[in-house]
C-alpha cells in the first residue's frame, strides 16, 4: 500500500468517527485544538499527520489512538529484502 493510500484510509477513518459523533470539521478541530482547514486536509488524505496531532484527534473524537488506526490492523507486513 502506498503512503498516499495510508493517508486516504486514515482520513476516511477520521471522517467516519467524526460523522458518528455528528460533528462538523470545525467542531472536531475546536475539540482537538487544530485548525479546521487542517482537519479537512486530513480527511482528504492530503496530510501526513504528526503523532501529536493523531493524539489530539483521538481526544477530539473521544476515542483511542488504537481505534483511529483500526483499519490498519490487517495491513500486510513488508517483505524483507534479501539478496
Amino acid at each position: 500500500m502506498a503512503r498516499e493510500d495510508f493517508r486516504v484510509a486514515f482520513g476516511r477513518r477520521v471522517r467516519e468517527l467524526r460523522d458518528q459523533l455528528q460533528l462538523s470539521q470545525e467542531q472536531l478541530a475546536e475539540r482537538a485544538g487544530l485548525h479546521r482547514n487542517y482537519v479537512g486536509g486530513i480527511e482528504r488524505g492530503e496530510r501526513n499527520v504528526a503523532i501529536i496531532n493523531v493524539v489530539k484527534l483521538a481526544a477530539g473524537l473521544d476515542t483511542s489512538v488504537a481505534e483511529l488506526f483500526k483499519p490498519f490492523d490487517r495491513v500486510p507486513k513488508r517483505r524483507s529484502r534479501t539478496a
